[in-house]
């Protein structure tokens, strides 16, 4: 037996499909814009460089009287009382001596001859000034110490100063 319907107002069956949610959620868009904007950050900084930094070297070399070593040609070209090397970065180790062609003990691509004996040379390298115009000169050196096993002092040269 069936029911009649007695209300007034017939029942509407609505059909509700599922809406599939879309793939890309807010946080893969979010994503997406932050390794597009890191990278477009990082290739404009290659191909348009701040020109600030490089008029900030040329202003510490004509404050400081140094010479950009690259600007050498031969030991001939030194001139006393100017230094020449890097002045982009402060070195906080500094001797006097006079530089010899060879490390010590295999450390180091020349020595610092210090005044005291062997006991206080020193095994020198550098990457920013080219040592071999420095050979047989007295000099004042600033650079970084860096650990050794060989040498009782191991110096990365930044600066040279031509004393004699």
């Amino acid at each position: 037996m069936d029911i009649p319907n007695l209300s007034q107002n017939p029942q509407i069956t609505v059909y509700n499909p599922i809406i599939p949610k879309d793939s890309k959620s807010p946080k893969t868009i979010y994503f997406i814009i932050l390794i597009l904007a890191i990278t477009s950050g990082f290739w404009l900084s290659r191909f348009l460089p701040s020109s600030k930094s490089s008029s900030n070297i040329i202003d510490n070399i004509a404050q400081n009287n140094v010479t950009p070593a690259d600007s050498l040609k031969s030991s001939n070209d030194l001139v006393v009382g100017q230094s020449y090397g890097d002045t982009g970065k402060t070195f906080t180790d500094t001797a006097i001596g006079t530089i010899i062609k060879g490390g010590i003990n295999g450390e180091g691509t020349h020595t610092l001859q210090r005044e005291g004996g062997k006991t206080q040379n020193a095994a020198l390298t550098s990457s920013t000034v080219d040592l071999d115009l420095f050979i047989e000169k007295k000099v004042e050196i600033k650079g970084e110490t860096n650990s050794s096993t060989k040498a009782g002092w191991f110096l990365d040269v930044g600066i040279i100063k031509v004393l004699e």
